[in-house]
């Protein structure tokens, strides 16, 4: 199977970004955007077209409009021409500088929408390209629950009726934020980053045995949600298994793999009597400070190192 390609509407990115119409196609509201690059075509205007990507939103900013300055009227329309042709999904223009009589006769022509905006080129580009990466990411939905832990996003993992909503419950109520409970939709972000939230219907509700479903929102306050968070760390419960050799020091590293990136992970066995609330409070924090450079297991075995190699050496 290939990758699955996702798009999004271009009136979400005009609603976004609040941009200005100079000029709307007769099919805006049917255009979608699927590249998560931007494209800056002073190359295109000066002539060069190879490996251009016409999914790519068009952004125009002082360097092109200072380059197409130097020309007549005439000559501008003919350089800008083959830009139009290509059925961009749109053109937009920064700073709100002037626009020239030919980009909208152009865009009329061809059908296509164009824009202007206030911020500064660079500025507006990053923006944009932040916001198409985010909704543009391949993405999968996974059966657990995501909770902000100590600033660390806890993805918890494992069968139904293993305690997941139970421990995300406890977890809220020690000041802790839900963010997705039985369905996780998951985003790659970047080639380092995944980002979780809640479907939309499901967002802020959390299934309990017993009691059914509850609104923690409502219930909690709104401190005790959270609508996305990073998956920093994934939970994996699971049953007790006795005669099973559970990781007891932590020296040997585990990742789950999703998404092409690997993210730490723990196995954490559940009975009756192990509070999987705190356990958890604990995981977050010893992976905080894995990421600030600090090793529990690694220290006390250096200490056992250097114990037991002294006593070696006064033999």
């Amino acid at each position: 199977m290939g990758e699955i390609k996702f798009t999004i509407p271009l009136t979400k990115v005009i609603d976004e970004f609040k941009l200005n119409p100079v000029y709307t196609s007769t099919d805006c509201k049917e255009v979608v955007v699927s590249s998560c690059d931007v494209n800056r075509p002073g190359l295109q205007i000066s002539g060069f077209y190879d490996y251009f990507d016409q999914q790519r939103i068009q952004v125009m900013g002082k360097v092109e409009m200072s380059y197409l300055n130097k020309f007549s009227p005439e000559e501008r329309y003919k350089k800008l021409e083959p830009l139009f042709a290509m059925k961009t999904p749109c053109i937009i223009i920064t700073r709100n500088l002037y626009v020239y009589p030919e980009l909208i006769e152009l865009a009329q022509k061809y059908d296509i929408s164009l824009f202007s905006v206030e911020e500064t080129t660079s500025r507006f580009m990053s923006a944009l390209i932040s916001y198409l990466n985010v909704n543009l990411a391949p993405r999968i939905t996974r059966h657990g629950v995501l909770v902000e832990v100590y600033g660390e996003g806890v993805l918890l993992l494992g069968d139904s009726g293993v305690g997941k909503s139970e421990t995300a419950v406890e977890l809220v109520k020690r000041g802790h934020r839900l963010v997705a409970d039985d369905a996780v939709e998951i985003k790659r972000v970047s080639s380092k980053t995944l980002v979780g939230a809640a479907p939309s219907i499901i967002k802020h509700f959390i299934e309990l045995r017993g009691i059914g479903i509850i609104d923690v929102k409502n219930i909690f306050g709104m401190g005790a949600v959270k609508d996305t968070e990073n998956i920093d760390l994934i939970i994996h419960l699971e049953a007790w298994q006795n005669g099973k050799q559970y990781d007891r020091l932590g020296l040997v590293d585990e990742y789950t793999n999703i998404l092409g990136i690997n993210i730490p992970s723990l196995t954490i066995p559940v009975k009756p009597g192990r509070n999987l609330a705190i356990i958890t409070e604990i995981a977050a924090m010893n992976n905080r400070q894995k990421k600030m450079g600090y090793n529990a297991a690694a220290e006390l075995n250096n200490r056992l190192t250097n114990e037991f190699g002294q006593v070696g050496g006064d033999n």
